[in-house]
């Protein structure tokens, strides 16, 4: 498929760009709590800034140097899917699809020919992989993996995840995934994916010794963030109400097309049924016979043609769908990015009431309705030694704050920095494969009716030569 050459292509642009240094002079100055929104000048750089300076934490060094691995050198394809059967953690017999993952030298390194190597992986460790992207790339907009079960679908197409036709789907699907994320210049250095592609014993285990589930956000968290965040980023803001209007555009697209599927499915079908009453009435006819029987062939041809039309449409269908899933990767994004305001705002608050109650032991002054001022009530004034202590304690605590609040506005900064520009790159992603596709479906479907056409004038000239 067009679309798969051209990921492939990127892949190769994406690992080989340089990137350029970063800029020493992007420092945030010691003042009050800026709000996330509001970056530098000049956010909206390339995102090959940031493929030199991946995450910071987590099992050892997470990025892999051109010395020991590059993507640009290996091709990558998931070739087979094989049905087989064991036990799950539960130890309970269970059936589930492997996958077959290729990869395939396309260089020889220091004058040597690397060999084709290859691995199975189940569906369950895709989204392993994808969990672990998510939690230590939050800025980024991580590719979607295919649906684990069918969705949208016709009334003629099964539904059942174990039916071959959708099997092959998702393989190709599980295919997209993997050359997307090799063709994004941050993480194609992933250690951990490049682990997937190569290791297959222990792989889990050493996803695990990451310790990503420990870092990942609570959904609860994040719902808080969202309605408890006091200056959202209109930008993120007006991002999230994009996704959520491309998802509901993209569900109601997917079930107009499967609505016209089933009818155009019938259509078809009925047309067999002037194959059949055509054959039957040559057997009566002697001159009119031949005529007769020719129109009847081309009429059971355009009705089995639909069979394969449909199963081409079922491929574009998925490009849709792989879209109706990279919105809720952009809304992680803005979730992300709401709990990073959200701290940043209670953090801020907490330095706020800090100062206050040191400025009040220093000066003596006491709000009536503080706690403070209902404890001096209760239990009388503090001595001046208890007083110089508590504000010794309080000047280290705001100390504290402030350092903590200088990193996190850092921190902010950077992820918005790094996730604006991820999010332009995957803009310009999706208007170049949302046209390419709607336009190779528009061609599908002119050649569809152009075939009709034919069926028909075929037809005419059988009946005319009666």
């Amino acid at each position: 498929m067009r679309l798969r050459r051209r990921i492939k292509s990127q892949r190769r642009a994406a690992a080989m760009e340089q990137s350029p240094p970063q800029d020493p002079g992007r420092q945030l100055q010691s003042a009050p709590l800026e709000p996330l929104g509001h970056p530098a000048a000049g956010l909206e750089a390339a995102v090959s800034e940031d493929a030199e300076d991946t995450r910071k934490e987590g099992p050892g060094d997470g990025t892999m140097t051109e010395n020991n691995f590059s993507l640009k050198k290996i091709e990558i394809s998931v070739s087979e899917a094989e049905k087989r059967t064991g036990r799950n953690a539960m130890n309970m017999q269970e059936t589930y699809t492997a996958y077959l993952i290729e990869t395939r030298s396309v260089e020889n390194i220091d004058g040597q020919s690397v060999l084709t190597d290859s691995l199975w992986r189940r569906y369950s460790e895709f989204e392993l992989l994808r969990n672990y992207l998510l939690v230590y790339y939050p800025h980024i907009v991580v590719p979607p993996l295919p649906e684990k079960r069918a969705e949208f679908v016709w009334h003629k197409l099964s539904a059942d995840n174990m039916d071959p036709d959708f099997v092959e789907r998702r393989r190709i699907g599980l295919e997209n995934f993997l050359l997307r994320v090799s063709s994004h210049p941050i993480l194609c250095r992933d250690k951990i994916f490049y682990l997937f592609l190569t290791q297959e014993g222990n792989w889990k285990e050493t996803v695990n010794e990451t310790g990503f589930q420990l870092k990942a956000d609570s959904r609860l968290k994040a719902l808080n963030a969202t309605f408890r965040v006091k200056n959202p980023d209109k930008r993120f803001t007006d991002l999230k109400h994009y996704s959520d209007e491309l998802q509901s555009i993209i569900s109601h697209l997917l079930r107009v097309r499967a609505r016209v599927a089933d009818r155009l499915y019938g259509v078809y079908k009925v047309h067999g049924n002037y194959g059949r009453v055509f054959s039957e009435w040559s057997a009566i006819e002697k001159e009119m016979g031949d005529g007769l029987q020719s129109a009847g062939h081309h009429m059971d041809v355009y009705a089995s043609s639909i069979d394969d039309i449909l199963e081409d449409e079922e491929h574009y269908a998925d490009q849709l769908k792989e879209y109706l899933f990279y919105t809720e990767a952009l809304r992680a994004v803005c979730r992300k990015h709401e709990l990073m305001q959200y701290d940043l705002e209670m953090a801020a608050q907490d330095l706020a009431s800090k100062k206050q109650q040191c400025e009040e032991l220093a000066t003596g002054t006491v709000r009536t309705f503080s706690l403070k001022g209902m404890t001096t009530k209760l239990f009388g004034q503090e001595t001046p030694e208890q007083r110089e202590a508590r504000i010794k304690v309080l000047e280290e605590q705001i100390s504290e704050g402030e350092q903590y609040l200088k990193s996190k506005n850092l921190e902010g900064r950077e992820f918005l920095k790094n996730a604006w520009a991820d999010i332009e790159r995957f803009k310009e992603q999706k208007n170049h494969d949302l046209k390419e596709a709607l336009i190779s479906y528009a061609v599908m479907q002119i050649s569809m009716c152009k075939k009709g056409i034919q069926v028909w004038t075929n037809a005419k000239e059988c009946f005319s030569k009666m």
